[in-house]
């Protein structure tokens, strides 16, 4: 629970001003994915993004219709989706990231950069601990 209260108090500060950008939070996950990763086929981007995959199936229409993202077919295997950021969604990352880099910087001073790097890296720690024993 004390998990989940810190992600939501966090994220109270993020919501906002994504919804100004007409965005979620799992859309902003995909495209800093894509735009960090490359193109990425949909199982591969709904890891990385912590998404699960009916949720990223259900996303990627309505981002391809908004021209943030593009699919294609796999050459190789067609039953595969390919997805890659769009030229609209890397615009968008570009008008997000100055007020999205705010907010970080707000947060480390808040908490402290001290203990925000040791925060982050005891959740590092753990997630490495909790995976290695799927």
């Amino acid at each position: 629970m004390a998990l989940l209260r810190a992600r939501e108090q966090v994220m109270a500060r993020f919501r906002p001003m994504l919804a100004d950008h007409g965005i979620n939070e799992q859309q902003w996950r995909v495209l800093r994915v894509l735009n960090e990763g490359g193109a990425l086929d949909a199982a591969e981007l709904a890891a990385r993004a912590n998404i699960l995959a009916p949720s990223l199936t259900r996303m990627i229409k309505a981002m391809t219709e908004r021209g943030l993202i593009r699919r294609s077919k796999d050459e190789t295997d067609g039953r595969r989706v390919i997805l890659e950021i769009a030229p609209a969604g890397v615009e968008l990352i570009a008008s997000v990231s100055p007020e999205s880099h705010t907010i970080y910087r707000q947060l480390t001073e808040e908490f402290g950069a001290d203990r925000l790097d040791t925060l982050l890296a005891l959740l590092d720690s753990l997630t490495e601990v909790l995976r290695t024993r799927d």
